[in-house]
């Protein structure tokens, strides 16, 4: 039996859209599953494992939620910190302004900042007063403030791989038609089959592997000990969220693909096992947990294409 997980976890840009669309939104749950995020798994660069489909990245899962949900916003990006920051000013005066990548590492109301480490990050930028911006920030901040300069910093997200320009924002959300979160699940199906599939027609760097072939090179990278800041980024924040995503994606597809949602439930399962021996340094369950996860993908994918061709 899968239970609906409740709690604190790094859903940001979710969360922050649910903010920006304020009583339209559906749950933080549904955003995340219509991001395309819990389809796969990928090795990115042959060193990075993310619990993410195949060449996704939050940017895309962004502007597929919004397209899906029926709404749409404005977009602008690059120029100088001024320039994006008085852009922004303007911006807030028309509502709240979803921001993002940001540098984690970089905002300063957060316990242990300070440094720029390449954590993306996404927030709710309310207010542009003088020298202080005002934020909602889903990590645990609500009305937080940051100086303009510091903020713009962080802002420029200078070491977040899949951002391409600078200062990216997206504001002035409007509705274009009513779609129910039932609708827009059952829409978002075809492109969740497209990235479990592996699709070709995303860039992802060099030696970059996905689904079953990312968990077991993940598993062989384990046994031949894992880099530390893999390890640190995956008990801090890898394996939580991946095992959120696909809890969350199997309570969505319950109604629509009964089969496929209990293949999620399992790697929900087996993905939330992993942290504990992540932390405990037991590599040999790691590892063969890896190896579990491997063949449910195409599994999941076996399971939609049925359902789809049943119904």
């Amino acid at each position: 039996m899968s239970v609906t997980y409740v709690g604190s976890g790094p859903y940001c840009y979710a969360n922050s859209l649910a903010m920006v669309l304020g009583g339209d939104a559906p749950p933080p749950a549904v955003i995340e599953v219509l991001t395309g995020s819990p389809y796969g798994m990928q090795l990115i660069g042959g060193r990075l494992p993310l619990f993410d489909a195949f060449g996704w990245d939050p940017e895309i899962g962004i502007d597929a939620a919004i397209g899906l949900l029926g709404w749409e916003c404005e977009c602008a990006d690059g120029g100088t910190a001024a320039a994006a920051l008085d852009r922004l000013h303007r911006a807030c005066q028309d509502g709240p302004v979803l921001a993002g990548p940001l540098e984690l590492g970089l905002l300063a109301y957060q316990p242990g900042s300070g440094r720029a480490v390449g954590a993306d990050h996404y927030v709710v930028v309310l207010e542009v007063d003088g020298d202080t911006v005002l934020v909602h920030d889903p990590q645990g901040y609500p009305y937080a403030t940051l100086p303009v300069d510091a903020f713009a910093e962080a802002w420029h997200g200078e070491l977040i791989p899949y951002l391409e320009r600078p200062f990216r924002m997206r504001h002035r959300f409007t509705r274009r038609k009513q779609v129910s979160p039932e609708e827009a699940l059952r829409c978002s199906l075809p492109a969740g089959l497209a990235w479990l599939a592996g699709r070709t027609d995303v860039e992802v760097p060099p030696g970059t592997l996905g689904q079953a072939e990312a968990a077991e090179r993940t598993a062989e990278l384990v046994e031949e000990g894992l880099d530390p800041e893999i390890r640190m980024l995956w008990q801090a924040f890898g394996v939580r969220v991946g095992a959120r995503r696909l809890n969350d994606l199997a309570a969505c597809l319950s109604s629509l693909s009964p089969d496929a949602a209990a293949v999620a439930a399992e790697q929900a399962r087996i993905v939330g096992g992993l942290q504990g021996p992540l932390v405990s340094g037991d590599d040999t369950v790691l590892a063969a947990g890896l190896r579990r996860l491997a063949p449910t993908y195409e599994r999941l994918r076996a399971a939609l294409i049925a359902d789809r061709t049943a119904s």
